[in-house]
């Protein structure tokens, strides 16, 4: 071949692949695809990968994982960190607290509001259980382990609580599977950045045994927990989504072990090497001062039940009523329902302008043995959604040998700063699996206006906390002078409360309905009760729980 019909057919490939891209984000899309790159390449395995950004300065990023080598056996949880905004990493592939011997991975990892980095993970015998550790210097030391639990557990799900209008502000939360019968959700926190834990509590009594697990903070401090049912015998597959919520910071729950009915993908995946996959529900809230404000979203993988198809899809539910009801399943991934291709190892993230981002393999625009990343971004609430692949290359996924069937990892991970959403995956296209991430700029997606905010329109957002003891507030948008009124009626209709009847100009507002606070009498009653927002002809409902 001469090298001018070489250049042609290299321009030709290039355009084809840059039409291909095109037409899975929309023909309008400007997104173009960045550069790929692993954050910490290493000598060692780097599966199920987490990340999150610190509430203290944007700029910087931690991120952990599995660590895994066989000669000589090495199990550990990587630390890697950015204070440049991801100009360049620093790391270990060992947390360095010790007994440095006895790690034994499956970190969860979260960051306070001191700026604490904090890590728990599982211990090997004889530290079989729960510990932490925690660093003030991101992540370049690490305290000894603290002990959260001694019992026999799956991996432990970490958050915290930023929001410095919430009651519980700079708390951090950590949720586990206990593998003992029922095998219910154990829960514990801390105030003192992991210097110290609460005794673990039960949060339900399931009547199936529960698997995986995530936690999500509230707009005003309340804590959300979800987890899987699964049957009792192997693979365990998922056959519904619980949920738990707790107005007083973990201190009372309100558990429903059957929100929603699911069909999970637990197993394996023939056509890629036999991986071992799983549908365990992701979780994310809405903490903006938009419109759905306080609306929670839960995502799973799934098939074999509508709207997934006969191969596995991204399945999401989205509740705005904090978790009292929720929606019927909404297919994230818009490929044709029953076409062959593959999408799993969802996870979920909401940023500053409300828009929901799912992130997710999938393998529609290569081989059935080998995958890509996509991610999904719905600025309505999971309505409609618009699609791009944010890999630019296809791996081939294999299990890591001598962890058990089709071991491979099974968590991948989003986040976002002011600018840009961060996204995580493991990939072995280098030959072993490492942390790949790709840093996507606001600006290079649609969706956003030309001042970076999506236009605001009128109506009400979820009180919250909900359920709620005392008090609650409830918000609501107005974009045009006008009359506002706002009333609360128990389940029989009967209005007992009126917290706004006025003209309102544009703006979002807050107001707090607290019915111990009300001149009725006799005291109103714990229960359900339902609000309606009016402005001017057009009116909005929200319902809410009261739990004296």
């Amino acid at each position: 071949m001469s090298m001018r019909k070489g250049l042609l057919l290299l321009i030709f490939l290039f355009a084809l692949s840059e039409l291909s891209a095109q037409a899975i984000a929309g023909d309008d899309a400007p997104f173009t695809i960045g550069r790929n790159y692993r954050i910490y390449p290493g000598n060692v395995a780097q599966t199920e990968v987490f990340l999150v950004k610190s509430p203290l300065d944007q700029n910087i990023l931690f991120a952990g994982c599995n660590t895994i080598n066989f000669v000589p056996f090495f199990i550990s949880e990587g630390i890697y960190t950015t204070t440049n905004g991801g100009a360049t990493w620093q790391g270990n592939d060992t947390c360095t607290g010790e007994p440095i011997a006895f790690h034994g991975g499956d970190p969860g990892i979260t960051i306070d509001k001191n700026g604490t980095f904090i890590i728990t993970r599982l211990g090997r015998s004889p530290f079989v259980g729960l510990y932490s550790h925690h660093s003030s210097d991101h992540g370049q030391t690490w305290s000894s382990q603290k002990v959260i639990s001694t019992d026999d557990l799956e991996r432990a799900t970490l958050t915290t609580d930023a929001n410095s209008a919430s009651s519980f502000y700079g708390r951090s939360y950590a949720a586990w599977v206990k593998f003992a019968a029922p095998f219910p959700m154990m829960f514990t926190y801390t105030d003192n950045g992991a210097q110290t834990w609460s005794t673990p509590k039960q949060v339900n009594n399931p009547t199936t045994r529960n698997a995986g697990g995530d936690l999500a903070i509230g707009p005003a401090g309340a804590v959300y927990l979800c987890w899987a049912g699964a049957t009792d015998v192997s693979p365990f597959k998922e056959i519904m989504v619980g949920f738990a919520s707790s107005a007083n910071g973990g201190g009372d729950w309100h558990v429903t072990e059957n929100a929603f009915a699911v069909n999970g993908i637990t197993g394996i995946l023939p056509n890629k090497n036999n991986i071992r996959v799983n549908g365990l529900p992701c979780m994310a809230v809405d903490t903006t001062q938009g419109p759905r404000r306080g609306w929670i979203y839960i995502v799973t993988g799934q098939k074999n039940l509508a709207p997934a198809g006969s191969d596995p899809d991204i399945v999401m539910y989205r509740s705005t009523d904090g978790g009292l009801s929720w929606s019927a399943g909404i297919r994230v991934n818009q490929d044709a329902v029953n076409n062959g291709k593959t999408q799993y190892f969802p996870n979920i993230h909401v940023d500053k302008y409300g828009t929901v981002n799912i992130i997710f393999y999938d393998d529609r625009t290569t081989t059935t043995d080998s995958t890509g990343v996509f991610l999904a971004r719905s600025t309505d609430g999971g309505t409609s959604w618009k699609e791009y692949e944010i890999s630019d290359h296809h791996f081939q996924p294999a299990p890591i040998g001598g962890l058990g069937q089709g071991y491979q990892g099974d968590v991948i991970d989003i986040t976002s700063t002011d600018t840009k959403l961060w996204t995580v995956w493991m990939d072995n296209s280098s030959g072993i699996y490492q942390i790949w991430t790709v840093p996507i700029e606001f600006t290079d997606l649609g969706g956003v206006d030309e001042k970076g905010r999506q236009p605001a329109s009128a109506g009400l957002t979820q009180n919250y906390p909900n359920p709620f003891h005392t008090a609650t507030k409830i918000g609501y948008r107005v974009v045009s002078p006008g009359f506002v009124s706002l009333k609360v009626f128990d389940v029989f209709g009967v209005q007992v409360a009126e917290p706004v009847n006025e003209i309102k100009t544009p703006g979002y507002y807050e107001v707090s309905f607290n019915p111990g606070d009300l001149s009725s009498l006799p005291r109103l009653a714990a229960g359900i009760y339902h609000y309606r927002l009016m402005i001017n002809d057009r009116a909005e409902t929200g319902k809410m729980i009261y739990l004296k």
